[in-house]
């Protein structure tokens, strides 16, 4: 009798976390299937009409998570070249991830460039003073990166990336004793 209901528990467990599991592949399997359809749809109209800049964004975003940078970069250009005078703020955004798909190429000097220019658009953009701050860290600029990291923490004090990447360049700055 004890063996039995003991049986039934693992059993029960079992089902359980067999179901968790279902759940969460079903899941992932339905936002896998949506990002395919939405970037196929998006280079199937891309390639026969001009778009317009929020869709050449689109689909360089949705580039940039299957990273496919060099594909990615184009048409992020290609936004940029839609933007209007009024879209300043969207030009911002294009140009961080601009600067992101020339980061993961090891592009470093074309990504400081569009984070550069992402800023000056939104000096208060907090994400594209880390990414220069990164960038510039790749580049063993040290000093220019914890100018950056500084920046990001004196707008967003609590920025977690910021305060990690300027204390571990501090550890590395700091003599040994």
């Amino acid at each position: 009798m004890e063996n039995s209901n003991l049986l039934l528990i693992y059993l029960g467990i079992l089902l359980a976390l067999l179901g968790v599991a279902a759940f969460f592949v079903v899941r992932q399997v339905i936002k896998t299937r949506r990002i395919e359809t939405t970037l196929g749809r998006l280079q199937s109209q891309l390639g026969k009409e001009k778009g317009t800049a929020q869709e050449y964004y689109e689909l360089g975003s949705l580039l940039l998570d299957k990273k496919l940078y060099t594909q990615a970069a184009l048409y992020l250009q290609q936004a940029l070249k839609q933007l209007d005078d009024g879209e300043l703020e969207n030009a911002a955004v294009v140009y961080n991830a601009l600067g992101y798909a020339y980061f993961a190429q090891d592009q470093y000097d074309l990504a400081i460039r569009n984070y550069k220019e992402a800023l000056k658009i939104s000096p208060e953009y907090v994400t594209a003073l880390n990414n220069l701050g990164h960038s510039y860290e790749r580049k063993q600029l040290t000093a220019q990166a914890l100018e950056n990291y500084a920046a990001a923490l004196a707008l967003e004090p609590k920025n977690a990336t910021a305060r990690r990447r300027a204390d571990a360049l501090k550890k590395r700055l700091a003599p040994s004793s």
